[in-house]
This record gives structure tokens, C-alpha cells and sequence, in this order.
């Protein structure tokens, strides 16, 4: 004889609410599924239906992905906090993925690599930065070509071989327009540039040129074809814009997961890490990205923000905390990967702030 459960039993059996055990008893989606005079009523052998529009984990169908360049400020070792964030409990419909803020896209390949959306959408004020996700998406094997060429000419080189070599692509890079005609060849140049010089940084000066020196690095890997090929397929699905983070504004909605990492905040005058384009981001940006949160907030997305802990170095420092009040603020420790003195590098808190 069938027996049956009741929502509420239902809902404690798949650990998702009653409210939404009633809707797919509503939609037909639970076979069996009856309404008993008020109430609904499950067969108690009733498997849980797959919600399609939710985001879903598909750990069979795992992509290893990783991001093309080191980003300062990338995300790579908050990940594990960040990915809690994600609504994948049926609670929040999520269809969209939006970080208008990409940078290396730490955060953005892990997702990527394991979920599905059915629309995503990623941004950056940085040209060069763009120009390269298009290229991958667009031109692959191209740039592979002229990446595998960089680094067989390169890592055989002696010191003062691979120093003449690598400012010869640096001076090239900055004085070459981007356009159709060299997006190829400068998102090459962009790449060999963040794989060899010091530390991954992006620097420009007040011209916009970019100036940061070559590092040491042993045997970098300048090309990794494997990884390029793999962000090749998953970028087709994905609109990819080059501007500012408030043109995101039309695209979210509230079935939006957003991700926003600004440049941080700097904690002291050794880490203002903030000149990835030759504007700076201050407080007054900061405010405006707060009211640009607000906004998208209104529309029901689901927001995660990350950010420096200025009680780092001010216990009395309540930026952050008085900005994000409406919001909840958790800090979480993290390494400081970048500083100009040594054994300033060590564990420090960041702020992850959600909705």
C-alpha cells in the first residue's frame, strides 16, 4: 500500500523549504504529489525533482579551468568562502552569473568549471584585460601560436637575453594601438607580460603605459594550451564587456548571482596595489560602487562583495562597516600576497559582504 508524507516532511527529507515543496507539487513536478483538502500530500517514495533553473553542482562533468593571468588581488585562496555564497538550495532561483569587475576571474573560472547558467556576463574597465578574454574566445589558436613562440624564444635565454627580450615586448606593447587588427598580438604580448614580469602586477602610469619591471622567474609557463583551450569553449556563452561596472545594471535581475571585487581599499601606503588603469579608485568610487550595490540589491539579485578590513591597521577604521551596514559583513583571513616589505607579508582579514 502507498503511503505518503507531508509537505513538511517532504521539505525536512530533501532539505529544502515547505514553501517550495508546494510549488513543485503546484507545477506537477513531484509524481503522485495530491492536495488533501488545504494541504499537500507526497508519496513517502518520492524522489526529489531536479530543479532545472536552479544552479546546479555537475561533478561529473567537471572543466579544469584556472585563470589565464595572476591577477593582484585575485581570489584564488578565498574561493572555498566565496563558493558558499552561491544559492544552489532551491531557496533562490539562479539563472545568471554577472562580475563586472572580473580581473583574473579566480572566482568567475571555478564557477565555470563546475555549474550551469543559463546566461553569464563579465566586465572590466581594464581594455587590455577584455581585449584578452575576447581574443581566447574568439581567435584561440592564434594566440596559442604566437604564445608557444614567445616562450620557445624566451626560456632558453640567458639573464641578460630574456631582460633585452622582455623589454623589447614591453616597449612593443605600449606602443601599440589596440585595435581588430592587433587584439591578437597585444593580448599575446599582455599575457608573456603578466608571466614574466614582477609579481603578476598590471601597473600603469599617469600615461597609461605600463611599467612594471621583468621578474625572476625560472621557467615560467608562458603558454599553457590545455588551459586556453578549455576557457575557449566556456567563454562562447558568455557576453564579455569592457567598461565601467555600472553598464552590468541592465543585465541583472533578480535571478542574478553578483559578484563584485573592486580594487581594495588600500590598509597602508605600501599596498595602494589600486592603478590597474590610470584612474585611481578611492573612497568617493567606493561610495559610488556602495549606491550602484544598493541599486542592483533593489532588484532582487544575489550579491556578493569582497573587500580589505581596514581594522586591519585601525581597530577604529569603520569604513566598510558603516557603508555596508544594511548588508551582512563577515571577515575572513587571508594572506597578503603583495607588499613591498617582506615580513609585512602574512595573515591579515578581508571582508566578504552579501545580501
Amino acid at each position: 500500500m502507498l503511503s505518503f508524507i507531508s509537505a513538511k516532511e517532504a521539505a525536512e527529507k530533501w532539505n529544502i523549504s515547505q514553501r517550495r515543496v508546494s510549488v513543485l507539487c503546484s507545477e506537477s513536478r513531484i509524481d503522485g504529489a495530491m492536495m488533501v483538502g488545504n494541504m499537500w500530500i507526497i508519496p513517502s517514495n518520492a524522489e526529489k525533482p531536479i530543479d532545472l533553473r536552479t544552479v546546479r553542482c555537475e561533478k561529473g562533468n567537471v572543466i579544469a579551468l584556472k585563470p589565464f593571468v595572476k591577477w593582484v588581488g585575485g581570489k584564488s585562496q578565498l574561493i572555498d568562502e566565496l563558493e558558499k555564497m552561491l544559492p544552489v538550495d532551491d531557496e533562490k532561483i539562479i539563472t545568471k552569473y554577472c562580475e563586472p569587475m572580473v580581473g583574473g576571474g579566480a572566482l568567475f573560472f571555478n564557477v565555470l568549471s563546475k555549474y550551469n547558467f543559463d546566461e553569464l556576463y563579465v566586465s572590466d574597465i581594464n581594455s587590455e584585460l577584455i581585449n584578452a578574454y575576447n581574443v581566447i574566445k574568439s581567435n584561440v589558436y592564434e594566440l596559442i601560436n604566437q604564445l608557444q613562440e614567445m616562450q620557445l624564444t624566451f626560456l632558453p635565454m640567458d639573464d641578460n637575453g630574456r631582460k633585452f627580450y622582455y623589454y623589447t615586448i614591453r616597449d612593443k606593447f605600449n606602443a601599440t594601438n589596440l585595435n581588430d587588427e592587433t587584439a591578437v598580438n597585444k593580448a599575446a604580448c599582455f599575457i608573456f607580460l603578466n608571466k614574466t614580469c614582477f609579481n603578476g602586477l598590471y601597473r600603469v602610469n599617469k600615461k597609461g603605459l605600463f611599467n612594471v619591471p621583468m621578474g625572476a622567474y625560472k621557467n615560467p609557463m608562458i603558454c599553457d594550451e590545455e588551459n586556453l583551450l578549455n576557457i575557449n569553449k566556456v567563454l562562447q556563452n558568455v557576453t564579455i564587456v569592457c567598461g565601467d561596472y555600472s553598464l552590468a545594471k541592465d543585465f541583472i535581475d533578480d535571478n542574478t548571482f553578483v559578484y563584485i571585487d573592486p580594487p581594495y581599499r588600500p590598509i597602508s601606503e605600501t599596498s595602494a596595489f589600486t592603478s590597474y588603469n590610470s584612474d585611481t579608485f578611492d573612497d568617493n568610487e567606493q561610495i559610488r560602487l556602495a549606491k550602484f550595490i544598493d541599486e542592483i540589491n533593489a532588484k532582487g539579485a544575489k550579491i556578493v562583495l569582497s573587500n580589505s578590513d581596514p581594522k586591519n591597521v585601525n581597530i577604529d577604521d569603520t569604513f566598510f562597516d558603516d557603508l555596508y551596514k544594511a548588508y551582512k559583513i563577515k571577515r575572513v583571513s587571508a594572506s597578503r600576497m603583495i607588499n613591498s616589505k617582506a615580513d609585512n607579508r602574512g595573515r591579515i582579514n578581508e571582508l566578504i559582504i552579501c545580501n
